[in-house]
C-alpha cells in the first residue's frame, strides 16, 4: 500500500467506538464491474461516444462514486438534467437484474460484520445509490438484518461528497463523529466521511489508491482480509481494554 501511517496511531484516537458506518457500492460488494456493465449497455444503445464503449478509466473518472446527478452532468454536459436521469434510470433497471444474479461481497467482508456484532457496535449503511438498489444489495448480501439505519444520498439535502449522508448517520444513530469510524471505496465518499469529522478506511477495490488518500483517507485496505485491517482493529481493542481498566 501506498500510505505508510501506521493505521493503528490513527484508530486507536476513537476509543471507546460506538459505530461503524458502510458504503455500498464497491465497499460491501464488488458492484463497480456491473455499474460499468450496465452503463455500457445503455449507452451503447443511444450511440454515446459515437457507440465507441465507455473504458474503466473513463467510468472511474466520471461515473463510479457519484451521485445520479453528479453522473448525469458528467456524461451529458449539454443536456437537460431530467433527461439525463432518465438514462441514469434506464442503467439502473439494468444493473438490478445484473446484481440479483451475480453480486459477490468484498472478500472479508462478513468476518468484519461478525467483528461488529460481536461488539454490539452501531452501524449504518450510506450510500449515494438509490434506495432500490441499495435494498436490494444489502438483501441480496444477507445484510437486512444488520444495519440500524440506511441513508441515501438523495434523500438528503446534498449527496456524497456532502457531508450530509454522514451526519444524518450520526444523528439517527445517536453516536459522536469521535467515536466513529467508516469503510469507504470512493474519492467522492470519503470525502464526505472526511468533511462530517469521521475517520475513513478506504478500500482500494477499484479506485486509484492515490486518489483515496488525496482524499483524506486514515489508510488503505485490499479488502477485508488485509492484515493491515485486522492490525488496527486488535491495536482499538487493547486501547479500549486499557480504558476499562483505567475507568473501573
Amino acid at each position: 500500500m501506498a500510505n505508510d501511517q501506521a493505521p493503528e496511531r490513527s484508530l486507536t484516537k476513537i476509543v471507546p467506538v460506538e459505530a461503524v458506518f458502510f458504503d455500498i457500492d464497491g465497499t460491501l460488494c464488488d458492484s463497480d464491474p456491473l455499474h460499468h456493465i450496465a452503463y455500457q449497455d445503455v449507452l451503447k444503445e443511444i450511440g454515446y461516444n459515437n457507440g465507441v464503449t465507455i473504458d474503466e478509466e473513463f467510468f472511474i473518472k466520471n461515473i463510479a462514486g457519484r451521485s445520479d446527478e453528479e453522473a448525469a452532468k458528467n456524461l451529458f454536459p449539454d443536456w437537460d438534467l431530467e433527461k439525463g436521469l432518465e438514462v441514469i434510470h434506464q442503467k439502473d433497471v439494468r444493473y438490478r437484474v445484473l446484481a440479483a444474479q451475480i453480486l459477490e461481497p468484498v472478500k472479508g467482508l462478513y468476518d468484519v460484520i461478525q467483528w461488529v456484532r460481536d461488539r454490539g457496535l452501531k452501524r449504518a449503511a450510506v450510500t449515494n445509490a438509490p434506495r432500490i438498489n441499495a435494498e436490494l444489495m444489502i438483501s441480496k448480501l444477507g445484510l437486512s438484518d444488520f444495519f440500524q439505519a440506511v441513508i441515501i444520498g438523495s434523500e438528503c439535502e446534498r449527496s456524497k461528497p456532502s457531508p450530509d449522508p454522514y451526519l444524518k448517520a450520526l444523528k439517527e444513530l445517536n453516536v459522536s463523529p469521535d467515536h466513529t469510524f467508516i469503510f469507504e471505496d470512493s474519492p467522492a465518499g470519503i470525502r464526505a466521511g472526511v468533511a462530517a469529522g469521521i475517520p475513513v478506511i478506504g478500500l482500494a477495490t477499484r479506485n486509484p489508491e492515490n486518489s483515496l488518500l488525496e482524499a483524506g483517507a486514515t489508510f488503505l485496505i485490499k479488502d477485508y482480509s488485509d492484515p493491515k485491517l485486522w492490525s488496527a482493529l486488535q491495536e482499538l481493542e487493547s486501547a479500549e481494554a486499557k480504558l476499562k481498566e483505567k475507568n473501573a
